[in-house]
């Protein structure tokens, strides 16, 4: 690993992205403070998200910000350049070009302010970053997040995200499953974005395949949004099987769940993604993003049921363009996946 001789003191990150994005900077943290292990590491997070992250070992300050519309947004970014004020960081990495990012790059107190080129760019982000990574081609979002790491010269080889949970949770992880006789599979049943979801009848199979053919436990969880607990109410009208159903507000009782599952089952959620970091295995059901850029990252893929993909073997690109292809999951696909994975796996 090349190490900098000027090793930085302080370092933010600078990512209010939603649960997925913030799963994926933890090898990033991970990697800068294994690096630099005497330098201070902040990131400025949303408010909703620091439970998901909290007592993480590479990150010394969680300086939060609550995302909000209008004149209140206004006044988050008063109070947190208020905050901000404590600090004075030798690098920020503002690690999204979306509009609120960008003000905080403009606002942070940091000598270097590394942002993305301008291809990927389209409002203040450019002005308010006074260092571009270099242009690159589209990857996989975990190897976009490292093009920041490459930028300075750091080796992104081992990857980690080092999810830890505390010996009270273990206490309630253990509380939760002693009168579960079964192992237990995770079913994640829907995100905020209709087009990211499967059918209501498809889970429903799935669901009895499952508890009925397999012997295992199916714990249904939503992300915690009125569209995912609606179809988590549809598919419990429609199924025989009998799983334990878990709305997503609490992240660290998902966090547990999906760790001691054997299998988890779940379209693009920020849910597949804490899967895939908790070494769980994990069929991920995509047809609406693109599963070379948005799978489980270098593990699991051959878990993916590919919907994405207009006909069986095509070779698409890696791309952020998005397809309505969902429909075309079938049960089959699906339990194709699932028995590959308790075949290979378990």
């Amino acid at each position: 690993m090349t190490i900098d001789k000027n090793q930085p003191k302080s370092l933010c990150i600078v990512m209010l992205g939603d649960i997925s994005e913030t799963i994926h900077i933890l090898p990033v943290a991970n990697t800068l403070k294994r690096t630099w292990p005497q330098a201070k590491i902040a990131w400025v997070i949303q408010s909703s998200l620091k439970t998901l992250v909290q007592g993480h070992p590479a990150i010394d300050n969680f300086i939060t910000y609550k995302k909000q519309k209008g004149i209140n947004a206004l006044i988050g970014l008063a109070d947190l350049s208020q905050d901000l004020k404590k600090y004075q960081f030798d690098i920020a990495l503002i690690m999204q070009s979306r509009l609120e990012d960008s003000i905080i790059a403009g606002i942070i107190p940091a000598k270097r302010k590394i942002g993305f080129d301008a291809t990927r760019t389209k409002n203040i982000h450019r002005v308010f970053t006074n260092e571009k990574i270099p242009i690159h081609t589209p990857q996989h979002i975990q190897e976009e997040y490292f093009e920041f790491l490459n930028y300075l010269n750091i080796d992104t080889e081992i990857v980690e995200w080092d999810i830890h949970l505390s010996d009270e949770e273990r206490k309630d992880q253990d509380d939760f499953f002693q009168e579960i006789k079964k192992p237990v599979s995770a079913v994640v049943v829907g995100t905020d974005h209709p087009a990211k979801n499967w059918t209501a009848e498809g889970y429903a199979s799935l669901l009895e395949e499952l508890e009925f053919t397999h012997g295992l436990q199916p714990i249904l969880v939503a992300e915690p949004s009125p569209i995912a607990q609606e179809m988590a109410e549809h598919i419990m009208g429609l199924t025989k099987a009998h799983p334990l159903e878990i709305l997503g507000s609490d992240f660290r009782r998902i966090l547990y769940i999906l760790d001691i599952s054997v299998l988890t089952v779940s379209p693009d959620t920020g849910f597949l993604h804490i899967s895939r970091a908790l070494e769980t295995p994990v069929v991920g059901l995509y047809g609406y993003t693109n599963p070379k850029r948005y799978g489980p990252y270098r593990r699991f893929y051959d878990l993916v049921v590919d919907g994405y993909a207009e006909f069986p073997g095509e070779e698409y690109p890696i791309s952020m363009a998005n397809r309505d292809g969902m429909g075309r999951i079938t049960k089959e696909m699906v339990m194709e996946k699932v028995e590959l994975a308790i075949e290979k796996y378990l």
